[in-house]
């Protein structure tokens, strides 16, 4: 009886030994599993971190966005002067790499890039992260100040011919309505205000502010930003990877602290003509069904 009994014994307290090495293995798995996560997420700004430098995706050929000043090297405008902000506020160097707005996605995919400004769709927000807002905005058009290149209602694009990059969203919409796009290459904004003047287009649907700026530099073409047509509210946001979850949340902290202080809005005054576009414009602008 004492043996069976002690068998039993050894039996319950070998079970239960058994039980605790499954358990803290699970455990031990768990956290283990945690760490891989988290620096699975950690892995885009950890390489910042590390290499005291952020890459920065940005057109350089649009005023007064990303561009050149005549005569200079020196790469400048809003899009520029945040990320310089917000480079400086993270604590590390920046490098800037010019490219077509085509291939910015792509590039920041291929981790070629860290961060880009671009404005959330769809199909983007499923493969990158959007920070908040830096910029509000809305489209306009761009027409033959003559004529308003025979355009009064959106509904008048059919058949008209439209400027612009191929995958973005004022493209978009020239196709819902008709017009055909025609697409150039990472070209400055002459290229595309000089083919509206010379009829080889008939319209570039953009940006209201970066096209009202843009018209001013050349006060020799036959243009005019349409006087009736705003459309399409947009907001240009701070891209990277989905997973650079450390990053996202750094560069939200910092936007918020730069809008809270004023820097965005002077910013923006110093590149928009004194207006600011990290605030909701007030115009009453037209949502267009099917659009992101």
């Amino acid at each position: 009886m004492n043996c069976n009994r002690k068998q039993k014994g050894g039996f319950k307290v070998k079970k239960f030994i058994l039980i605790l090495v499954v358990l803290s293995t699970l455990i031990i798995l768990a956290a283990c599993g945690g760490e891989t996560e988290e620096q699975a997420e950690d892995s885009v700004w950890s390489q910042i971190e590390e290499s005291g430098e952020i890459v920065v995706g940005t057109a350089g050929t649009l005023y007064p966005a990303s561009y050149y000043p005549e005569g200079s090297d020196e790469l400048t405008g809003y899009n520029v002067e945040v990320f310089r902000e917000i480079a400086e506020r993270l604590g590390v160097d920046i490098k800037f790499e010019t490219l077509g707005f085509d291939a910015m996605l792509s590039a920041l995919q291929s981790g070629r890039v860290d961060i880009i400004q671009a404005g959330p769709r769809e199909a983007s927000r499923d493969k990158f992260a959007f920070s908040e807002p830096v910029k509000y905005s809305f489209a306009t058009m761009i027409v033959r100040a003559d004529d308003l290149s025979g355009i009064h209602t959106l509904e008048d694009l059919k058949g008209k011919r439209a400027g612009g990059a191929a995958t973005t969203v004022y493209s978009d919409i020239a196709r819902k309505y008709g017009a055909e796009v025609v697409t150039y290459g990472n070209v400055t904004n002459d290229a595309y205000l000089r083919d509206v003047h010379n009829g080889r287009t008939d319209v570039v649907i953009n940006d209201y502010y970066l096209q009202s700026l843009a018209i001013q530099a050349f006060p020799e073409f036959n243009i005019t930003l349409h006087p009736d047509l705003r459309f399409h509210p947009t907001t240009n946001n701070v891209v990277m990877q989905k997973d650079a979850t450390v990053l996202l949340e750094k560069i939200n902290e910092i936007i918020a602290d730069m809008k809270e202080d004023g820097t965005l809005t002077k910013i923006s005054e110093e590149f928009f003509g004194g207006l600011d576009v990290s605030k909701e414009p007030e115009e009453e602008v037209i949502e267009i069904e099917g659009i992101e």
